[in-house]
């Protein structure tokens, strides 16, 4: 694996993370995230979330590095991504993790507390637009910089 994509990866998450745990904050949802690690409070959480927010931007690169060719596809993915992190995190591990096991999950996936997470859908929509857009921004600079060299030595 390309470990320049991956710090690409890391930094795409981590700038996603910074505008969706602004948006945790305002919901009041950071204690809970931080509960997850045993450290219930907002800077806690924060904490917790930036951590899982750049190991997610890291998956990212990995899985769909290659098949990035530019900002647009890398923010399409990195939408997508959002949603079936939304679909991972909240409804299912979160629960998990916070001692509902799989009668929770279950709970979790029903259509009233869907409709209920929908502002936590749109903050993981929000960070797959952001991982998606600096990722692939990085990623092109890259491409373009290495065009150039190559172009430069002909």
């Amino acid at each position: 694996m390309d470990m320049q994509r991956i710090r690409y990866g890391a930094i795409g998450g981590l700038a996603g993370g910074m505008l969706f745990g602004m948006m945790l904050g305002m919901m009041g949802a950071l204690p809970m995230i931080g509960r997850m690690m045993g450290l219930p409070t907002a800077a806690g959480g924060f904490l917790v979330h930036m951590v899982i927010s750049a190991a997610i931007g890291v998956s990212f690169a990995v899985l769909f590095g290659r098949r990035l060719n530019g900002i647009r596809s890398a923010v399409q993915f990195g939408v997508l991504y959002g949603a079936i992190w939304f679909l991972l995190g909240p409804l299912t591990f979160m629960p998990v993790m916070m001692g509902s096991g799989l009668e929770g999950v279950a709970a979790s996936w029903s259509p009233a507390v869907m409709l209920r997470m929908m502002p936590s859908l749109m903050g993981h929509l929000a960070y797959g637009g952001v991982l998606g857009a600096v990722y692939g921004l990085l990623n092109s600079r890259r491409t373009q910089q290495s065009s150039a060299a190559v172009g430069h030595l002909a």
